[in-house]
């Protein structure tokens, strides 16, 4: 190993990905939805989305989907409606085995600073400890993960913490993005 500035090696500890945890905070600004709890799953292919009332239409002969979704975890007080365009259907297998097909959308994610975007599987996640699987595909080429570290892109704001916990935030107004688009 040489040593001194401008190295080799220390080209490579500069280009290093960044390191996300086991579990995050991100946002998938495309879907209004501000803060979301994603476990960070590299035994998952791809990632997966808790989704409720999953509807599909078509738009100006593009296949889309509209669906809801609570991003607060044990609390379905807050609903975003969103709407996506469809780019596929998988058959995906559950971590119990189970094959089901699911629509796939693509949105932007943030996490870290960054933002790009990433594939989700619409799936039924309420019994599930998180409402986001955040799978390999996702984060391939872009971050290293430690699974004994949490919550190195930060925090939300105390008052969403709280809520995911399952308390009340001691503010009792929601915001525009916790009503979803359509102001509801």
């Amino acid at each position: 190993m040489v040593t001194g500035s401008g190295t080799q090696a220390e080209a490579n500890d500069n280009e290093r990905p960044p390191v996300l945890g086991w579990r995050e905070w991100v946002s998938l600004p495309g879907l209004g939805v501000d803060w979301i709890k994603a476990k960070v799953d590299t035994g998952a292919r791809t990632s997966s989305l808790h989704a409720s009332r999953i509807e599909p239409f078509v738009r100006d002969g593009v296949p889309m989907v509209r669906f809801e979704l609570h991003p607060l975890q044990r609390d379905t007080t807050v609903t975003v409606r969103c709407e996506a365009r469809v780019i596929d259907r998988r058959p995906v297998r559950s971590s119990s085995g189970h094959v089901q097909e699911r629509f796939v959308i693509e949105t932007d994610l943030e996490a870290r600073g960054e933002r790009w975007a990433i594939e989700l599987t619409l799936s039924h996640r309420d019994a599930m400890g998180f409402r986001m699987l955040l799978g390999r595909r996702a984060i391939r080429g872009r971050f290293l993960v430690d699974p004994g570290r949490s919550f190195l892109g930060g925090k939300p704001p105390a008052s969403v913490r709280r809520r995911h916990r399952g308390r009340k935030a001691t503010s009792s107004r929601r915001r525009k993005s916790d009503r979803g688009r359509d102001g509801r």
